[in-house]
C-alpha cells in the first residue's frame, strides 16, 4: 500500500532524484543518490531519508530498468523504513514521456501473497462524474474505504481499467490495487474484478449487481470464485502497467 512521486534533478544536484513516498502509516521525503556499481546488477542509487533526529540515513537501493514489453525506462526501488522491506517502481505517464518531463509516479510492485477471501463484506458505488467509483471492503481484521480511478497508464487490453486508491495520513492518494471491467460469459452481466493489497496480503474479489441492483449505481463486493472468467493478467494488478 504505497504511493509517491519522484522528480529528476538537474545534473549538478547532489541527489539525482528527490521525492515523497506515502503509505497509510507514513509520509517520507526521499532522495536517490548515485552509488559506485560493483557489477552490472549492482544498484545504481542509494535511497536516503532524514530520520526524526535530523540524521540522513540509507533506507534502500534503486536500479535503472527498462520494461520488457513496453521498452519504457523506469526505476525499481527496494526500501525498508523499519517495518519490513517493500518494493516499488517509479514510472512515467505517456504525457511525461512525450514532454521528456522529469516527473515520475511511485507505484507498488510486489505484494504479500494471495489471501483467501471467504469472509468479506463490501460495496461499490458509481459516481456521477469522472467515471470513478467509491466503496469499502472489510472483514474482522481490516476496514478499507477506497476509490476506483481510471487507469491513465492503460495502453493494452489486458492492463487494468482502474486503479484502487486509499489515503495516507496526510491525505495523499495511495494505490493499493487494480480493477478490470468484465462481462460474465454465463449470464452476460457486467461486473468488476478487483485485486487489492490489504494489510494481510493480496485479495481478489468481484463487484457484482444482484437483481435489485442491476441497472443502478451500486455493486456488492463478493469473494472471488475462479470460474475461468477472470480477466487476463488480473494476478498482476500491482505490477508495472506503464
Amino acid at each position: 500500500m504505497f504511493a509517491g512521486t519522484l522528480t529528476r534533478n538537474v545534473e549538478t544536484a547532489a541527489a539525482q532524484y528527490t521525492g515523497m513516498i506515502h503509505s497509510t502509516r507514513f509520509d517520507i521525503a526521499i532522495q536517490l543518490e548515485n552509488r559506485p556499481k560493483m557489477s552490472e546488477r549492482s544498484p545504481d542509487f542509494d535511497v536516503t531519508a532524514v530520520n526524526k533526529s535530523g540524521r540522513k540515513v540509507r533506507i534502500g537501493t534503486a536500479w535503472n530498468e527498462t520494461g520488457n514489453t513496453s521498452g519504457n525506462p523506469y526505476i525499481s526501488m527496494q526500501i525498508d523504513v523499519g517495518l519490513s522491506p517493500f518494493r516499488v517502481n517509479a514510472v512515467q505517464t505517456k504525457e511525461a514521456r512525450a514532454t521528456q518531463s522529469g516527473e515520475f509516479e511511485i507505484i507498488p510492485l510486489v505484494s504479500n501473497g494471495l489471501m483467501k477471501s471467504g469472509s468479506i463484506s463490501g460495496e461499490l458505488t458509481a459516481m456521477d462524474a469522472d467515471n470513478a467509483f467509491t466503496g469499502y471492503i472489510a472483514n474482522m481484521m481490516f476496514d478499507l474505504e477506497f476509490m476506483l480511478i481510471e487507469n491513465s497508464y492503460k495502453s493494452e487490453e489486458t492492463h487494468p481499467d482502474y486503479r484502487i486508491e486509499v489515503s495516507s495520513p496526510r491525505g495523499t492518494p495511495i494505490r493499493v490495487g487494480s480493477a478490470w471491467m468484465a462481462k460474465s460469459s454465463r449470464t452476460g452481466n457486467d461486473y468488476l474484478s478487483l485485486l487489492i493489497n490489504t494489510p494481510d496480503g493480496d485479495l481478489r474479489v468481484n463487484a457484482v449487481q444482484n437483481e435489485e441492483q442491476r441497472g443502478g449505481q451500486t455493486f456488492s463486493i463478493i469473494p472471488f470464485i475462479d470460474s475461468g472468467e477472470q480477466p487476463q493478467d488480473a494476478g498482476a494488478g500491482l505490477s508495472l502497467v506503464a
